[in-house]
């Protein structure tokens, strides 16, 4: 689950991920000094939040001045039961909801865009997202505490969600690596190179990395 403040100008100021509802305490602790008044947006990603967990985290939003709170989810039970707390939740599709938070995460300080090859031997490590332009050669290893995204070939290592995101992904135009590693969960690349020319995503599903197309849907 990745939260994300704006003030009333919807000027950017936090995002967090939150991965203990039972624990939100600790979490809200380090925002008792934010200004308001905020507004406050939920994107759950393949997590089912019920009812109680919702209501426990909107307790917690009473005590900082919220002026919105909604939920962006592709999982219908946790969209139900933000609605039953008369929270404004959606339904979005899980891939609409990773371009929102992409576009977010775009403004962090903590991410690093890096333009040319990545050679072997070379570590390039970011404290949020990863963006490369260019290839990623193999004996290279790139991390981030968030998402990666490889615009050319990933043939290297790769190393996404450091901090234990497991709503973490892996992105490439070519993605063939040495290996594969979101949160706690590694995965060995293919030993045939890929046959296809569109790019692909890695993701956690089930505890097990899977790869599917990178589709970016549009509205019309």
């Amino acid at each position: 689950m990745e939260i994300v403040l704006n003030n009333n100008k919807n000027k950017y100021l936090e995002i967090f991920s939150l991965g203990d509802l039972d624990n939100v305490h600790e979490t809200f602790k380090q925002f008792t000094s934010m200004k308001g008044p905020l507004e406050a947006k939920i994107y759950a990603i393949n997590e089912s939040i019920s009812s109680h967990q919702l209501l426990k985290l909107k307790n917690h939003f009473e005590k900082f001045n919220i002026y919105s709170l909604c939920i962006y989810s592709n999982n219908r039970y946790t969209v139900l039961a933000g609605n039953s707390l008369k929270i404004d939740s959606t339904f979005v599709k899980e891939q609409e909801i990773r371009n929102k938070l992409l576009l977010v995460n775009s403004k962090k300080k903590d991410d690093i865009l890096h333009e040319g090859t990545v050679r072997s031997g070379d570590r390039i490590s970011s404290n949020g997202n990863l963006c490369i332009i260019g290839d990623v050669n193999p004996g290279a290893i790139v991390s981030a505490t968030k998402n990666i995204y490889v615009w050319g070939k990933l043939l290297g290592i790769a190393f996404a969600g450091q901090g234990g995101d497991k709503n973490a992904s892996i992105a490439s135009l070519y993605l063939n690596p040495l290996q594969l590693r979101i949160a706690d969960v590694i995965a060995i690349g293919p030993k045939d190179k890929p046959n296809h020319h569109y790019p692909e995503i890695a993701l956690i599903d089930k505890q097990t990395i899977i790869i599917k197309p990178y589709i970016i849907e549009s509205k019309n």
